[in-house]
């Protein structure tokens, strides 16, 4: 049964993917249709960076992980290269854990 319901998921997911190209000159959206389109992939984002940054399983994270995540946010909007923001954000994190904040 669980086969089934992936080999279904996965050509769901894929038929979505190959009527992207196939449709894009077929459908006009609004002005409107796409603001909200734009504003629901940043809701999205800011949805899994929230839930992968304050929660490990089902508790709390501790205050390591959401710091080290806002030191990366920081860098990535100050436009540092991204190699430098994954490192200032482990480091962050590393070192709030290593001086006993978890």
């Amino acid at each position: 049964m669980t086969v089934i319901a992936v080999l279904v998921l996965a050509a769901g997911t894929y038929a979505f993917r190959v009527a992207g190209p196939f449709l894009r000159d077929r459908i006009t959206l609004s002005d409107r249709a796409r603001g909200l389109m734009s504003t629901a992939a940043t809701v999205l984002l800011v949805a899994l960076v929230a839930t992968a940054s304050l929660t490990k399983g089902a508790h709390f994270a501790g205050w390591a992980l959401p710091i080290g995540v806002a030191v990366g946010g920081l860098a990535a909007w100050r436009k540092a290269p991204f190699v430098l923001v994954v490192v200032l954000a482990a480091a962050t994190t590393a070192g709030l854990r290593l001086a006993g904040v978890a």
